[in-house]
């Protein structure tokens, strides 16, 4: 049985594996062996509550087979993002240009580096080794954070977003970094991506431009990846919008990717999702994701379950997963 939970300090090794394998363009995982230890603790303090500053809690989610014990990928919660560290991204705005004495009326689109999401959680670092890969492994990751969400909303924001991975070829080279951003910065992509990760980010504020640059002076390989998805992201990318998120002309500094996002209360896994009564009974079986709906010690699985009124009758081996016994509530999101 896969299992998702909260991380841990001692998921370290398993943790620098993941991060190493996942491979350029993965921000939040290109960062240092005492930086990932830094990540988990950090998520030890945020599940356990000792965190009152949202904008500082950020819980790192793992998956594990229970048969083998094996860490098989992660994903992550960022309470509250933009506030003590600026999220930027580019706007893609739309200019009308009009002269009557030219007779001349036309758009133009340009980009601005914004900060517009501050305040909203953010869902991300969604990786899964090829080992769990067939086994329905990262969608139970991608909703699994949002039955987190869902065990305490005092602690996230009212709206959530998603950054995805732009086109980048199979060097690691993105042609919108290489256009775009590097000649402000005057580094590599990977040297970018690192920066981002393990810094405040004031050195975007320091170097990108706080003038508009406009698209139409961009090359048309430039053009054609803004807002497009990593080819290994698109089914992120319909999960996403299966959930209901849209995508709002905003991209991604370094690869142009596109960031999608929702009101938490649209959020299809959640808004079907219901706090249930472990206990006994005869109702229809049926498969589902149930998680603990609690922060200290969260826990998820997929498995067939029985629902009888608002009783939730669990197997043997998903009642020992998850840690539940008779009385404890759960919450449960039925496959649709």
């Amino acid at each position: 049985m896969l299992m998702v939970r909260s991380a841990r300090s001692a998921d370290h090794s398993s943790f620098t594996a993941l991060a190493a394998s996942a491979g350029t363009g993965f921000t939040s995982l290109a960062v240092s062996a005492d930086a990932l230890a830094e990540k988990l603790s950090r998520s030890e303090q945020a599940f356990a509550g000792q965190i009152d500053d949202r904008s500082d809690a950020a819980y790192q989610l793992m998956l594990e087979d229970t048969e083998t014990g094996k860490v098989l990928g992660t994903a992550a919660v960022k309470a509250a993002v933009g506030i003590k560290k600026p999220y930027f991204d580019f706007k893609i705005m739309t200019f009308a240009q009009a002269s009557r004495e030219a007779n001349r009326r036309f758009d133009m689109e340009a980009m601005m580096l914004v900060n517009d999401f501050a305040g909203c959680t953010e869902v991300g670092s969604l990786f899964v080794s090829d080992a769990a890969r067939g086994r329905g492994a990262g969608r139970l990751m991608a909703q699994s954070r949002y039955l987190l969400i869902g065990a305490d909303r005092s602690r996230f924001g009212s709206r959530v977003v998603a950054e995805l991975r732009g086109v980048v070829d199979e060097h690691g080279e993105s042609v919108f970094f290489n256009h775009v951003t590097r000649p402000f910065f005057r580094m590599t992509f990977d040297e970018a991506d690192r920066m981002s990760a393990s810094t405040d980010n004031q050195f975007i504020l320091d170097l990108m431009p706080t003038h508009p640059i406009y698209v139409d002076h961009l090359p048309p390989a430039v053009r054609e990846v803004m807002g497009r998805t990593h080819a290994q992201g698109v089914n992120a990318r319909k999960l996403l919008e299966w959930e209901g998120y849209e995508y709002h002309r905003y991209v991604d500094i370094f690869d142009g990717g596109p960031l999608m996002d929702c009101p938490v209360e649209r959020i299809r896994t959640l808004s079907e999702s219901r706090v249930m009564t472990v206990g006994t009974g005869q109702g229809e079986r049926v498969e589902a994701m149930v998680s603990t709906d609690r922060l200290e010690d969260f826990r998820l699985v997929r498995c067939d379950v029985a629902l009888d009124g608002e009783i939730l009758v669990l197997g043997d081996d998903a009642r020992r997963a998850l840690g539940l016994t008779k009385g404890d509530a759960a919450r449960v999101w039925v496959n649709s």
